[in-house]
C-alpha cells in the first residue's frame, strides 16, 4: 500500500473548537501513548495543527481517517490486533518498546513491576509477555514460572529482557519457561524481529 503521509500543518486553530482534540486527548481517542502520537505526528502519518502559542491540535475528522486506512486504536484482540504486555520497572524502557511495537500495529499494555504484570495478565491474556529480570520484590524468573504454572496462560510466550547474560542466568530463565532472551541494550529492530517471529511461530512454544 503506498505511503499517504500527509505534512505537518502550522496554522491557527480555533478556541474552543469540539472538532479540535489536543495531544492527550487525540491520544486517547485513539488509544494510543503520547509519545506515540507525537512520533506519528513529526513524521508525517497523522496531520498536525498548532495553536499560535505552539501547542499541538489534531481534527476529529483527520483521526477518524487514519483509523479508516488502517491506523491503530484501542488494544482489543477483538479488532484482531496482536496484543504485547510490557513488564518493567525502568518507564523510559517500556516507552521506547511501546512506541515501536505500536507504530507496527501491536496492542501493548504496560506494568511497572511484577504485581502489576501478574494483574494485567490475569484480566487479559496477552499474545506475547516481554518480561525483565531484574525487578524488586518478584524477579522475572519467578514471575515466568508462575505464567508457567498457570493452565490458562502456560502458552503465552515470554521474552525475557535482560542485562545479566551469564550463562547460569540464561539456564535459569529458559529453565522458568522463557522462550528466547534480549539483552539490554537493544535496537528497535532487533526487538521487531524477535517479536514478529516469536508471534509468527505461534503461541504454543513451550
Amino acid at each position: 500500500m503506498a505511503d499517504e503521509r500527509e505534512p505537518t500543518t502550522r496554522v491557527p486553530v480555533p478556541a474552543n473548537e469540539p472538532d479540535w482534540l489536543t495531544l492527550g486527548q487525540a491520544a486517547k481517542y485513539l488509544g494510543m501513548a503520547q509519545s506515540t502520537i507525537r512520533k506519528w505526528s513529526d513524521n508525517g502519518r497523522l496531520p498536525t495543527f498548532y495553536t499560535p502559542g505552539g501547542h499541538r491540535r489534531y481534527r476529529r475528522s483527520d483521526l477518524d481517517h487514519f483509523l479508516e486506512r488502517g491506523g491503530s486504536a484501542a488494544p482489543r484482540r477483538a479488532e484482531g490486533r496482536r496484543l504485547i504486555l510490557i513488564v518493567d520497572d525502568d518507564e523510559r524502557l517500556r516507552e521506547f518498546i511501546r512506541v515501536n511495537l505500536e507504530m507496527e500495529g501491536y496492542g501493548v499494555r504496560e506494568a511497572s513491576s511484577a504485581e502489576e504484570g501478574l494483574a494485567a495478565l490475569e484480566e487479559e491474556p496477552p499474545d506475547l509477555v516481554l518480561l525483565d529480570v531484574m525487578m524488586p520484590e518478584l524477579d522475572g524468573f519467578t514471575v515466568c514460572r508462575k505464567i508457567k504454572e498457570d493452565p490458562r496462560l502456560k502458552d503465552i510466550p515470554v521474552i525475557f529482557l535482560t542485562a545479566k547474560g551469564g550463562g547460569e542466568a540464561l539456564a535459569e530463565g529458559f529453565e522458568s519457561g522463557a522462550v528466547m532472551y534480549i539483552n539490554k541494550p537493544f535496537t528497535a529492530n532487533k526487538l521487531l524481529t524477535i517479536v514478529k517471529t516469536m508471534l509468527e511461530a505461534g503461541t504454543n512454544l513451550t
